[in-house]
């Protein structure tokens, strides 16, 4: 069931070297990178592509400004890193590019009812946890941006875990979670949503804390907004260690924010992040309009070696015409 994250480069090549073919520009002091250089709309050297991974597996998130991709050159993009999944193995997908998932302002609507319970950590997620090998990596581009507003979050899970206390970091090391879809807290899920899942249950059980291959990072893999409870722990005992992790990981200063444009392009590593998507768009009359690909996953690892197991569905697999 294990497979490589996503295409990486062999060991002792450009990881620990100084960019040759692109401008790499730190955003912040943990997280997020602005690269300039390459055409996205072309096909990539390989020397180019293993200075963006680089510099992916360094900064987490990096981002890219006037790149207007068209769906079939978004994928190309992607192909270059590993390989797509389908767009969303629940929600669906672009008709006539399955690999590519539409990130629409108003895409929530008629999934749920009721009045969402608003928390610090509310909408914070990692893409897709619910799965047993979730994404390696995402890549959104902005196609539709409003005049203001809109902006994305992404935090490092790997300086949040590194923040924890020595005798935290220890017991948060021995933990395993649920992870599923479900609608949000406060709220009912619509018959059509409880059918997507039941077309397509997935619900997994990961470690609190992964191992990334390439580079031996631990990080916080907690989800806010799909990890459920914890293994082996009363409800009580779950609620509280879940919150105090969540509104860990959302500290300021482990974040970094993103302001896009038409042609933008974010980039992240989907093992050690998590991101918040904007709320502030439904108060405004602006469309929204961007465009997701994921690339296949491995299975998480944790410190003691156990990899996660699925408790309902199969593993995402990388897009074939047989998955559509």
């Amino acid at each position: 069931m294990s497979s490589p994250a996503f295409t990486t480069a062999a060991e002792g090549s450009v990881h620990d070297l100084p960019p040759r073919h692109i401008a790499v520009h730190p955003l912040t002091g943990h997280i997020g990178a602005e690269i300039e250089g390459p055409d996205l709309s072309r096909p990539l050297a390989p020397e180019v592509v293993e200075e963006i991974r680089a510099a992916l597996l360094k900064w987490k998130v990096v981002f890219f400004r006037d790149q207007p991709l068209t769906h079939a050159e978004h994928v190309q993009l992607a192909g270059a890193f590993g390989a797509p999944t389908i767009g969303h193995p629940v929600f669906g997908f672009v008709e006539g590019f399955p690999q590519i998932y539409s990130v629409a302002r108003d895409r929530f609507a008629g999934r749920h009812s009721g009045e969402p319970l608003i928390r610090p950590w509310t909408g914070w997620h990692t893409d897709v946890t619910a799965a047993v090998n979730p994404p390696a990596a995402s890549i959104l581009r902005g196609d539709v941006i409003p005049p203001y507003g809109g902006d994305t979050f992404w935090t490092n899970l790997a300086t949040a875990y590194e923040s924890l206390s020595p005798t935290l970091r220890g017991f948060v090391d021995t933990l395993r979670g649920v992870h599923s879809f479900s609608a949000p807290e406060g709220q009912a899920a619509t018959d059509d949503f409880k059918e997507k899942n039941r077309r397509r249950p997935l619900v997994s059980e990961h470690p609190l804390v992964r191992v990334i291959p390439e580079t031996g990072e631990r990080v916080l893999f907690v989800s806010p907004s799909f990890l459920k409870r914890i293994t082996g722990l009363s409800p009580r005992e779950s609620q509280q260690i879940l919150e105090l992790l969540f509104e860990h990981i959302t500290r300021p200063e482990f974040t970094v924010r993103f302001r896009w444009q038409k042609g933008s392009i974010a980039f992240w590593d989907n093992r050690t992040t998590a991101h918040l998507a904007p709320r502030d768009i439904y108060s405004l009359d602006f469309d929204r309009q961007l465009y997701r690909i994921t690339l296949k996953g491995d299975v998480p690892v944790g410190v003691d070696g156990r990899p996660s197991t699925a408790i309902e569905g199969e593993p995402l697999d990388a897009f074939s015409a047989g998955t559509a």
